[in-house]
């Protein structure tokens, strides 16, 4: 209860904070989605951005929810028990404090480090089994022009202007040979070409590493009105826990889901968050989670190919198509007599009210 409070407490003041509030705070839903899509059972949790610990919290929550039959999946029965090492970093002295706090509230133990993550990685040999972040968006400040030649940039050097594929490398650098990674990035890192991010991008995705890609629907964080959407790679797509997925990348566009809470917020229902997660199930072949269908407007796998021809761009409403129409039955030749006569009908009634409007007004005197 004292953590639920204690994180509660931190999300009216992201909100109270606005931009600086989204510095350590990233909205609950977007954290149960990356933990839900990953489903991060046991073995080692990194997130090199950790802000107030959320991601770790929510993983933990998310074990123990399955353990008990509460979870979204509806797995019940003797499930697993907490099982992760958690390595965290965080640059921001006073969110760090928060990170660890929000920690031994709940009573997690994890290795929360303080320091520059590009800079002074505190856990340059850690290879983990999942990583959740969410970095900030667009940073021009990070020190690039002075890690030119890091061992991290396997895919291409990162613009000294834009950290954002400076963060997609470290991240797949501290993944494991079979790790999986879910990131928030702004909708750019999708499309942009400039400063070689494409071609970075573009090596990404030919490595075989990009598994899915979800756009998110706007207005969800707090620190930003960037439009965003969740990067998902594997480093070993063809391993034995899922279906050979190498070729293949899922597009999901959830932009229409979610309801605003408030004037300026919105946020995912825990059905959104099934929808989506078990969308991402389905398409990896997991036990139960059903056959994986492409539904138009929603969800599409689209082929190596296919995301070539879009020249490696990854923004999801460039393969998902239109949603599907109901048909009506009716005849287009009836359908557009019937509207056509519709409109006769109400332009009558306009000029109906037009005529007692101006009647109105020459009686009061405004006629002329």
């Amino acid at each position: 209860m004292l953590g639920r409070v204690y994180e509660y407490f931190l999300s009216q003041f992201a909100t109270a904070e606005g931009k600086k509030g989204g510095e350590f705070y990233t909205p609950r839903c977007v954290v149960k989605l990356l933990v839900e899509m990953l489903e991060p059972y046991r073995g080692r949790v990194y997130d090199p951005c950790c802000g107030s610990s959320g991601m770790f919290v929510q993983s933990v929550e998310f074990i123990r929810a399955h353990a008990t039959g509460n979870g979204n999946g509806g797995k019940s029965g003797k499930g697993p028990k907490p099982d992760i090492s958690i390595y965290g970093q965080e640059s921001n002295y006073t969110t760090w404090r928060l990170a660890k706090m929000n920690l031994a509230i709940r009573g997690i133990e994890g290795q929360i480090e303080h320091g520059d993550t590009f800079h002074n990685d505190r856990f340059p040999d850690l290879k983990a089994d999942f990583i959740l972040a969410n970095p900030p968006f667009n940073v021009s400040d990070w020190g690039g022009e002075r890690l030119r030649d890091d061992k991290r940039w396997q895919y291409g050097v990162p613009p000294a202007g834009n950290a954002n594929f400076a963060w997609v490398q470290h991240i797949v650098h501290h993944l494991s040979p079979t790790g999986v990674a879910g990131f928030v990035l702004a909708n750019g890192s999708m499309s942009s070409n400039q400063s070689g991010e494409g071609e970075i991008r573009k090596n990404l995705i030919e490595a075989g590493l990009v598994d899915c890609m979800v756009a998110l629907p706007g207005q969800l964080f707090y620190s930003t009105q960037i439009p965003a959407c969740l990067w998902f790679l594997a480093r070993d797509r063809k391993n034995g826990t899922f279906r050979d997925r190498r070729g293949e990348i899922l597009f999901i566009d959830a932009r229409k889901l979610g309801r605003m809470v408030d004037r300026t917020h919105r946020e995912l229902t825990d059905e959104d968050i099934a929808r989506i997660a078990n969308t991402y199930h389905a398409w990896r072949g997991e036990k139960d989670a059903g056959e994986y269908k492409d539904v138009p407007g929603f969800c599409k796998s689209a082929t190596l190919d296919e995301v070539r021809k879009h020249g490696h761009v990854l923004t999801p409403g460039r393969y998902v198509g239109a949603e599907a129409q109901e048909d009506d039955g009716e005849p287009f030749e009836e359908k557009m007599r019937r509207l056509v006569a519709q409109l006769r009908e109400q332009q009558a009634e306009a000029a109906k009210l037009d005529e007692a409007m101006w009647k109105n007004l020459k009686e009061l005197g405004y006629g002329n």
